[in-house]
């Protein structure tokens, strides 16, 4: 008896195998096995905007916001990585009775989105290149925090969207890194991640920076000159889409930001 006990003991305490058929159901997620070097692993991703170079020739299986169920049950996946925003509430249900085992991502924060890329490394066996992008990534974050921290946080409205007016709240990621740029989502309170708000509530809380991916909806904005970005001239245009890329890729996204930002309204330190 004892002998029986001391093998379960033994099985229980040995590492689970490392996954060698990976099915990556976010662009984001795709990112992150690329760069721990493990694009080997993947046998099919969801397609959503231009993929790396790495993953020209995975398979398809689908794209974001539908699965072709079919296709990625004929890959065999042993693991599947998924980002819950990108797979709708049916579908997620039916992978969930399928079995397979899943690992499910969805930071609200920079330091939780560091902690999953550490642990997508020890899901895909992959661990030491997981730890080393890791510590890589959080020393970076520690010196944008340092450099860019403000006793003042200046207020920003981050806009997803013009018709309807769309924002990001407070648990989501982009509104971490306005934080890690000594900045505030004047949305934070917002719990919803994508909220719709009125044009009055933003005037309401009077922006010091606008921040948009198209110059469009910015000029839109200087029939408002009452707000103090608009009258300030504080309309930026982001640098590029990495921000809404939860990837290492981010951090650097975040960097572009704070350099931006700086620029546009210098800290008085």
């Amino acid at each position: 008896m004892r002998g029986i006990c001391l093998l379960l003991l033994l099985l229980l305490a040995a590492p689970l195998a490392a996954a060698t058929r990976v099915v990556s159901l976010a662009p984001s997620l795709s990112e992150i096995v690329v760069e721990l070097h493990a694009a080997d692993l993947l046998v099919g991703v969801l397609d959503g905007g231009e993929r790396p170079p790495a993953l020209a020739q995975v398979p398809s299986v689908g794209r974001y916001g539908q699965i072709d169920m079919e296709r990625l049950l004929s890959l065999k996946p042993d693991l599947l990585l998924l980002w819950p925003g990108s797979v709708p509430a049916a579908q997620r249900d039916q992978l969930k009775r399928l079995g397979i085992p899943t690992y499910s991502a969805e930071p609200h924060g920079i330091d939780e989105l560091i902690e999953q890329i550490e642990a997508i490394g020890m899901q895909l066996g992959r661990a030491e290149q997981g730890r080393a992008r890791a510590q890589q990534l959080r020393l970076q974050l520690q010196a944008l925090r340092e450099r860019y921290h403000r006793q003042q946080p200046l207020r920003v409205f981050y806009q997803v969207w013009d018709k309807p007016l769309y924002t990001v709240g407070g648990g989501q990621i982009v509104s971490d890194a306005l934080a890690v740029c000594g900045a505030r989502n004047v949305f934070a309170e917002l719990k919803v991640p994508a909220p719709q708000v009125s044009l009055e509530s933003v005037l309401l809380r009077d922006p010091q920076v606008i921040v948009a991916a198209d110059q469009a909806q910015l000029d839109a904005w200087k029939s408002w000159p009452q707000v103090d970005a608009v009258r300030h001239g504080r309309l930026l245009q982001l640098p590029d889409k990495g921000l809404e890329r939860p990837s290492g890729q981010m951090i650097e996204a975040t960097a572009q930001l704070c350099r931006v930002l700086e620029a546009t309204a210098p800290a008085s330190r």
